[in-house]
């Protein structure tokens, strides 16, 4: 930018001017220059005012150079103004479309060029840059003069290497391992799938997040005066990669102490609101624990008819054998109630979809607590980019206003997959998924699933909150066939499956579900079954109308032990509500997990089993008999054990009534780098199958309907790939039956892009 200013021989001489003129102006009236210079006509001006005057109008930023000319009794005021802007290109950017960095910069076509604000833009697309690991990005505008004082602004962008996070190191933790931190953090180290991860590039808004991230892991786990004391980052010697190394103090870790609850609020009797507590003393300390216990009897004080009605938790601290104390103060709050609850930025969702996801309505009493609860579900709903929930004073000091600002963002998802293991063989799975199905919060959803071995095509409806209320319905109905190398027939199968849920408990649910199904077991050509096998395609195309009745718990995420948990299932199904079937199928499941070692070895247990009763009037087929596959137990092709049909030269597997299964299993690291995702893993397998009442083996040799348990140790290799989960188990059945079809090598494979 040029300009001039008034020659220093003249700062001692004073002016008077009867008239002031302007030159070179275009764009800008000429009135409205000199009252920006503020000069008075007819009265004295000193040197020093006429400069106060020229920059008054060159800070008015319109021009780019001001001249003051004294000329007698007249001022010319001679003027050039910046160019206005005919449009704004970007070059030499490839990882960032023009369209985003639109949205960044402030210059705008048809707007007077400013160099000032050029030079902000230029900083703001190198930051844009930097957070995604392009440290080294350099932007530099640049201006083509154009015709009618106009200029094409140019962002010349080097957009430079990513320098990734070559090592993520700490310093001060004792009780886990920066092998357990890291995985923890959102930024993690470079690996070689880093084409298709990228959070290994430097981000300061990902190493802020992952200092919070640290906070709430160790607070979690009982270390209450845990800090982040730094988080530096330094370059390799190369300088071509990052060292991130995070400072930690850890603390000690409490666990609860007394756990007491008082009540401050007159009639109001503080033994039930004890009784209501989940946690005892022992249990290690945790926030989120807390929050739930104060949770619960704020629920239960709503239940009891007691408005207003707030908890406090108070703290004390035994640094002697390292507890915390806490009470619950049972205390009166303000006397406010909530006005209303207005909703705005929704353009597709309807407003009732945010609102189920308060506990509060208009007219209720105001409690923060479930307004902020309230909020994390409309984020977790996943229908907005951003939501914000805030309350403010309504049209009283005892009223407030519940604000929602929302935003939304695409719900709709097309999904293409494939798959791969050696019971199906290869298969491609084609997904359409709408998660806020016309706004409405409703699941939509169609699934083409096609395997050498397999293939079904599904249609799924989800409704979260059926009649405005707590309970998810549920409706699946498809076709799906299957060509089984284990078994000597095909299967063709249509089924129409609606279901209701609700929760019973905080951690436990119930499911009620119909079932409708009509399936036919189909003879290959050349047929190859044998006499039983025969018998069942013989009955032809059968229906079966099943009602059933799930229950089930699981504290694996919610329990008082971040790592450990348990999920305990019970079911049975009822057939004979009309269809040709009927029978009665029970089932139960249980798992147990928990973290050893500093949270680095899983350790699992699986129990599972299932009885079914025929109770019709024909003979059960082999379809509906259990089956255990390799997920259920290891070692053992699907219809690799339990009872056969050896009439002659037949080896069909016929299923089982009955079976029973224990599984054992470890994973821990096997001490390469864990950014690579491979881990290991130790499993030890008994499963049985047996029983073929009201099944027809006249004349027939069978083996294996009396049933013995199978015992099977294995090795697993669990390989997270930026493709999807890959396991390998590597199998040895210790014991086994002599007609037993072992498979002691597994590969699964899923993918979804």
């Amino acid at each position: 930018m040029a300009f001039t200013v008034l020659p220093g021989a003249a700062a001692a001489q004073d002016y008077t001017f009867n008239s002031v003129t302007v030159e070179g102006n275009q764009r800008i009236e000429a009135s409205t220059i000199i009252a920006r210079a503020g000069i008075a006509r007819g009265k004295s001006v000193s040197a020093g005012e006429l400069n106060d005057a020229y920059q008054r109008i060159l800070d008015s930023g319109v021009f780019e150079t001001v001249e003051l000319d004294p000329r007698g009794s007249t001022l010319v005021i001679r003027v050039q103004e910046f160019p206005t802007i005919n449009i704004v290109n970007f070059e030499g950017n490839r990882r960032i479309k023009d369209e985003e960095l639109e949205k960044i910069v402030e210059s705008q076509s048809r707007r007077v060029f400013n160099p000032s604000l050029a030079e902000t833009d230029a900083a703001k697309i190198a930051e844009a840059y930097s957070q995604t690991g392009r440290v080294a990005a350099t932007v530099t505008p640049r201006i083509i003069r154009r015709s009618d004082n106009r200029v094409d602004l140019v962002f010349e962008i080097s957009e430079g290497d990513t320098i990734e996070i070559e090592r993520v190191s700490f310093v001060g933790n004792r009780s886990f391992s920066d092998r357990r931190l890291r995985q923890v953090l959102e930024t993690k180290q470079a690996n070689f799938l880093r084409a298709f991860i990228r959070a290994d590039t430097l981000v300061e808004d990902r190493i802020a997040f992952d200092k919070q991230v640290l906070k709430d892991f160790y607070l979690s786990r009982g270390y209450v005066d845990f800090r982040v004391n730094s988080a530096n980052v330094e370059f390799t010697r190369e300088r071509d990669a990052f060292f991130l190394v995070v400072n930690v103090t850890e603390g000690q870790q409490y666990s609860f102490g007394r756990i007491t609850t008082v009540s401050e609020m007159p009639g109001v009797d503080a033994e039930p609101y004890q009784k209501a507590l989940n946690i005892r003393p022992g249990v290690t300390y945790s926030p989120l624990l807390v929050e739930r216990s104060i949770a619960r009897q704020e629920r239960l004080a709503i239940k009891n008819g007691v408005d207003f009605l707030r908890v406090e938790p108070r703290f004390t601290r035994n640094d002697r054998d390292l507890t915390l104390d806490v009470e619950f103060a049972l205390t009166k709050g303000p006397r406010i109630f909530v006005e209303r609850i207005d909703i705005e930025g929704n353009t597709t969702t309807l407003d009732r979809v945010i609102r189920q996801q308060f506990t509060t309505a208009e007219g209720d009493p105001f409690n923060p607590r479930e307004v902020r609860q309230s909020a994390e579900r409309i984020r977790a709903l996943g229908f907005f980019a951003t939501a914000d929930v805030e309350a403010r004073e309504g049209s009283s000091p005892e009223q407030v206003v519940i604000d929602v600002n929302v935003e939304e963002q695409p719900t709709g998802t097309l999904s293409l997959g494939g798959s791969y293991s050696i019971n199906d063989g290869f298969g491609v799975a084609i997904g359409l998924s709408e998660s806020n199905f016309l706004g409405r919060g409703q699941r939509l959803s169609l699934t083409l699933s096609t395997a050498q071995e397999a293939e079904s095509y599904i249609l799924g409806f989800t409704e979260p909150y059926l009649l405005g209320r707590d309970l998810r319905f549920d409706l699946d109905l498809g076709v799906a066939g299957r060509t089984s190398t284990f078994a000597t027939y095909d299967t063709e199968r249509i089924f129409f499956s609606p279901a209701l849920t609700f929760n019973v408990g905080e951690r436990s649910k119930l499911t009620l579900k119909y079932d409708w199904q009509r399936s036919e077991m189909l003879a290959r050509t050349p047929p190859s079954h044998g006499l039983v096998i025969g018998r069942e395609i013989a009955q032809g195309d059968l229906s079966a109308s099943t009602l059933g009745l799930t229950y089930s718990y699981d504290s694996r995420l919610t329990g008082l032990n971040p790592n450990a948990g348990v999920l305990f299932e019970v079911g049975a199904d009822f057939a004979g509500i009309g269809g040709d079937s009927e029978y009665v199928r029970t089932s139960a499941k249980a798992i147990a997990q928990t973290k050893v070692f500093h949270e680095e070895i899983t350790l699992r247990a699986t129990f599972e089993a299932g009885m079914m009763n025929w109770t019709g009037n024909g003979f059960s087929r082999s379809v509906d008999r259990y089956v255990l596959n390799p997920d259920i137990l290891r070692g053992f092709e699907p219809g690799g054990i339990g009872p056969r049909d050896q009439t002659g030269t037949a080896n069909d597997f016929l299923g089982g009534n009955i079976f029973a299964v224990a599984r054992f299993e470890a994973e821990f690291p096997i001490g390469l780098p864990e950014e690579i995702g491979l881990r290991g893993g130790l499993f030890y397998d008994i499963g049985n199958l047996w029983n073929l009442d009201n099944v027809d083996t006249a004349g027939a040799t069978i083996v294996g309907a009396g049933g013995s348990f199978r015992h099977v140790i294995g090795f697993s290799l669990l390989w997270t790939t930026g493709f999807g989960p890959l396991r390998f188990n590597f199998s040895n059945a210790l014991r086994k039956e002599a007609f037993d079809k072992e498979q002691s090598f597994d590969l699964t494979l899923q993918a979804r892009f």
